[in-house]
């Protein structure tokens, strides 16, 4: 059963550019929509749940690349936190850091 399409915003240079190749083809301007949507569907299969999930499947492990590295990003980054922490509480010459008491009494 045919569809009514309608197509919003449109620039007005696309619309023109659409005009010229219709008007190329000897075609209606319908036409020549009809034919490039034609030509886009063609050999276009099925949408599956079950394509889906391969798709999704197979970028998984970039997924989880990208995952680990912005993990290692932020690990790296607390380490540094720390250790400027860690810096700020050791007190010059003194190799504890303030509020640790010595074992000595």
């Amino acid at each position: 059963m045919p569809v009514n399409l309608s197509i919003k915003n449109v620039p007005d240079d696309v619309v023109r550019g659409l005009r010229n190749r219709a008007a190329s083809n000897q075609r209606s301007f319908n036409a020549e929509l009809l034919g490039i949507l034609k030509q886009a569907a063609e050999g276009q299969a099925e949408v599956t749940i079950d394509g889906l999930l391969e798709r999704v499947q197979s970028a998984k492990p970039a997924l989880d690349e990208a995952a680990s590295k912005v993990l290692a990003a932020r690990d790296a980054e607390h380490e540094s936190v720390a250790k400027r922490f860690e810096d700020l509480l050791v007190r010059p010459g003194d190799a504890r850091p303030h509020g640790q008491f010595s074992e000595e009494r």
